[in-house]
């Protein structure tokens, strides 16, 4: 890519330059992001094949498959390489043509891939056989030297993940068990969910802890704001008792009448005397 940008003035190539880098950096957690970047890079620099290529991949992480399609096909006639023939069979399935995807697995331009490239081939192919609703054919095609080896390729985890899924599809899901858990041996990078399809066969279910550590500490603060609800009630109800301790009728003529102290009446409490005459009209 390097000697691509070369073929550029200086201040056009890095900040073609500087647009790829983000594209490489965002397809994986933002690819919509990405793909803006990328159209940045391709109306500055379209007659580059790495610019082109990269173009293709922000528009296939996007699922703009008819893009992607095109910008793989410009990149390949600049180039030469045969290395985008896999996804480029991809996109084709992507576009609803499997028996286009198909085709491609039998082309010429699949005998001059690397072993990467043919592993990934197969698995575009046995996708495309599922699409089709063949699952058997798409086990068959899915078995090869590369998966019965015990060797851990770069491609090994996607490869038994693949056989293990349609195996499971197809109903087979003693042998998808023991093909998922091959998975999990050589997915060192987590790559796949082998570990969460293996716990689905066997009906166990994972509990997150962080999400269950913040559901306690949310019912903790529940409790902890009914407890003050309740506190302050209490300090209400016990005012209110007070008060009406205090704030008492009293009847001058009554015998056991004694007028309280000033001082230990409130000038809030509220002291009603009934004089004789507004009784008597009561």
């Amino acid at each position: 890519m390097r000697q691509e940008l070369l073929s550029l003035p200086k201040g056009l190539a890095e900040e073609v330059s500087r647009n790829l880098v983000m594209v490489a950096r965002l397809i994986d957690e933002d690819p919509e992001q990405a793909y803006a970047y990328a159209r940045i890079a391709l109306r500055l620099a379209s007659r580059v094949a790495a610019v082109r290529e990269a173009a293709g991949f922000a528009a296939y992480a996007t699922q703009k498959y008819s893009e992607a399609l095109a910008e793989f096909r410009a990149s390949k006639r600049m180039t030469g390489s045969v290395e985008l023939w896999p996804v480029m069979a991809d996109c084709e399935r992507g576009l609803g043509r499997p028996e286009r995807a198909l085709a491609m697995a039998g082309e010429p331009e699949v005998q001059k891939l690397d072993k990467a490239g043919q592993v990934e081939m197969r698995l575009v192919a046995a996708g495309a056989r599922r699409d089709m609703g063949e699952l058997d054919a798409a086990i068959v095609t899915l078995q090869s030297p590369e998966l019965a080896s015990n060797s851990v390729q770069p491609w090994t985890a996607r490869l038994r993940y693949a056989y293990a899924d349609a195996l499971l599809a197809a109903g087979r899901e003693d042998e998808a068990r023991e093909w998922f858990a091959k998975t999990l041996e050589a997915d060192k990078d987590g790559a796949t969910d082998a570990s969460d399809r293996l716990a689905e066969i066997d009906g166990v279910e994972f509990v997150d802890a962080a999400a269950v550590e913040e559901e306690e500490a949310d019912l903790a603060d529940d409790l902890d704001d009914a407890d003050d609800a309740d506190d302050e009630d209490e300090a209400e109800v016990a005012a209110a008792e007070r008060a009406a301790d205090q704030a008492e009728y009293y009847d001058e003529d009554d015998e056991e009448y004694e007028p309280l102290d000033e001082a230990d009446v409130d000038v809030t409490d509220e002291i009603v005397v009934v004089e004789d005459d507004e009784r008597d009209k009561a």
